[in-house]
């Protein structure tokens, strides 16, 4: 049963078209999805504070895309609401408390005894 499972993968990955891209840089690079982010130019870019380079690429991303460019920022928002950004997986929550609780401060908490 597994290996059934192993090949179905290999071959939906074999079939996944993946289309040619070049940013602006002059990298070639090869993606599945409509990203518009080169890997190369990608790795060579420095977040713009510190305690981003802890998070994950696409976190980083989601962060900056929209608008959470500081800590201050990010506590005025609930872990939940930080989860809805596309982008942001459960990995990034402990980090982001950690860099929280140095900077003084935490995540917003709950109104509501939905979240």
């Amino acid at each position: 049963m597994r290996a059934a499972t192993s090949n179905e993968s290999q071959i939906q990955m074999a079939t996944t078209k993946k289309n040619r891209k070049q940013c602006p840089a002059g990298h070639i690079y090869f993606k599945s999805s409509d990203c518009p982010v080169c890997p190369v130019c990608e790795k060579k870019r420095k977040p713009a504070n510190d305690w981003m380079l802890t998070l994950a690429a696409p976190a980083r991303r989601a962060l900056e895309n929209n608008g959470f460019n500081s800590l201050k920022k990010i506590a005025h928002c609930t872990e939940k609401e930080i989860l809805a950004l596309h982008g942001i997986g459960p990995s990034a929550l402990p980090k982001l408390k950690s860099a929280l609780q140095a900077a003084g401060l935490t995540f917003k908490l709950s109104t509501s005894n939905h979240e």
